[in-house]
């Protein structure tokens, strides 16, 4: 890969970050990306599990602070995809430190595509960045989105997105404005405020878990790729493969696809 342009970030430290959290922290993550009331051990201080995704939100500061450093532009960046592999249950309350790094830069041409890895002892997790602008330096294009499931899938759940899940969401730490700001959800084509792929993510997962006929904190390895925009308060559709694969679509077509979900029931320490 070219030194140059884009492919110069690709090693680079993004540094170490503690982090901390509180059983409130876990609760009014659950709560935004669609826990109910009757899942009282994500929502209920009482013998509380914590999601896995919200180490997501934990680590959230990674991706950021790339952009924060001249990587890409903020503005026209997308989040193309992401994973996470859970490595042990997070406590209901507690610190962790977590350690990133840009472990990846693609050449897509027009665009590169940043891949940015946070690793802890409890989970690691990679953000794919697109960044519209920053490709052409020569650099190798990197892996092929993996094509469409041939099959109809096994199950499905329609999954109605409250109206307010992006600005509860964006309480556990993704405050990008247009997530809340129709003005800067405009800026970017779209027509109003859209919710945070990851909050999506984590709601597919909750779906899924039900699917599956386990406890969504059973969760041990996730990814998908955003392929377009969700909004609060429309209903998605989310289907599943036998297998682990998942796709989400809304009314305008396929939301989330490339996806996987695996879960091993208690097979993560509480």
């Amino acid at each position: 890969m070219s030194s140059g342009g884009a492919g110069q970030w690709l090693g680079r430290s993004l540094g170490s970050r503690t982090v901390s959290w509180n059983e409130r922290d876990a609760m009014l993550f659950a709560l935004a990306v669609g826990a109910r009331p009757d899942q009282l051990d994500l929502v209920f201080e009482r013998d509380l599990r914590v999601l896995p995704t919200f180490g997501l939100t934990l680590a959230q500061w990674a991706p950021d602070a790339l952009g924060a450093a001249g990587a890409f532009d903020v503005g026209q960046a997308l989040h193309g995809s992401q994973t996470l592999r859970v490595r042990s249950a997070l406590p209901p309350s507690g610190e962790l430190t977590l350690d990133a790094r840009v472990t990846a830069v693609w050449d897509k041409g027009r665009a590169a595509i940043f891949d940015v890895t946070v690793d802890s002892d409890l989970f690691s997790a990679t953000w794919s960045i697109f960044a519209p602008g920053q490709g052409g330096f020569g650099g190798d294009r990197g892996p092929r989105a993996a094509p469409p499931a041939a099959t109809q899938p096994d199950e499905h759940v329609a999954v109605r997105l409250a109206l307010n899940a992006a600005l509860l969401y964006r309480l556990s730490g993704d405050r990008h404005h247009i997530h809340v700001d129709p003005a800067a959800a405009q800026a970017i084509g779209q027509p109003r405020p859209i919710l945070h792929g990851l909050a999506t993510l984590a709601t597919a997962a909750l779906a899924l878990a039900d699917l599956t006929g386990v406890h969504p904190c059973d969760l041990t390895e996730l990814q998908g790729r955003f392929s377009s925009a969700v909004y609060p308060g429309e209903t998605v559709d989310v289907s599943s493969w036998r297998g682990g694969g998942f796709r989400v679509d809304s009314t305008r077509g396929v939301a989330i696809d490339s996806g996987t979900a695996i879960f091993e029931r208690s097979s993560i320490g509480l």
